[in-house]
């Protein structure tokens, strides 16, 4: 008789407890396994879940990040905010759900890094960006559409890297930074000029990177 059973929660399951290994492991097969040892997931099926290996399994934790994210948002009173502090607000819960995974993150981001895999990056960064946009109200179609999720790529980009060396109370320092990169991109007369400074400073190399955030703007 053929076995049944549920790949989404194979993946939900294998990924949490991925994350107790990948910061000794690194997001490879071998984190992979003994994450199937741990749920008790026959390590065939386990392997089957994620046939991308490890990339599939980095997009995977960046993918489920941004869904939690849009959970969380949905219990905050956004009609009484303003724009730049809905952004703010999104960004610092997806950092704050994943707090004690700083070290997975720090691992993910040093694969997401290679060339090889800058398509991977742009694709991942735009679909957070585009996600936090589109959950704070934005519908804009004109050149807008890319100017905001770009200039939001560069400050979630920042503050990523800020939030994984902060060692401040309750991640006081990163809140504070993230606010400051918030309110700059907000001054519209410079917002063309800040585009174009924010995302030399990605840490992605620059020119597959940029390649990649606009192919993953078009897939939308």
């Amino acid at each position: 008789m053929t076995e049944r059973y549920d790949r989404d929660e194979d993946r939900v399951r294998l990924l949490e407890a991925a994350l107790d290994h990948v910061a000794f492991d690194g997001w490879s097969e071998t984190a992979l396994r003994a994450a199937a040892e741990d749920t008790g997931i026959p390590l065939e099926r386990a392997l089957n879940a994620f046939p991308g290996g490890a990339t599939e399994l980095i997009a995977f934790h960046s993918e489920t990040a941004d869904r939690r994210m849009l959970e969380a948002l949905e219990q905050e009173p956004l009609s009484e905010m303003k724009v730049r502090e809905k952004a703010a607000k999104a960004i610092r819960l997806r950092l704050e759900a994943n707090f004690r995974n700083r070290e997975a993150i720090r691992t993910a981001l040093t694969a997401l890094m290679m060339p090889q895999n800058a398509a991977l990056a742009a694709r991942l960064l735009y679909k957070t960006v585009d996600a936090i946009w589109y959950a704070i109200g934005d519908r804009s179609t004109d050149f807008n559409f890319y100017t905001k999720r770009g200039l939001l790529a560069g400050v979630y980009s920042a503050t990523l890297f800020y939030w994984l060396n902060d060692k401040s109370e309750g991640g006081q320092a990163t809140w504070t930074f993230l606010d400051r990169r918030i309110a700059e991109v907000m001054k519209v007369p410079q917002l063309l000029g800040k585009l174009t400074q924010l995302t030399d400073r990605l840490p992605f190399p620059r020119r597959p990177f940029r390649k990649g955030f606009r192919a993953a703007a078009r897939g939308r």
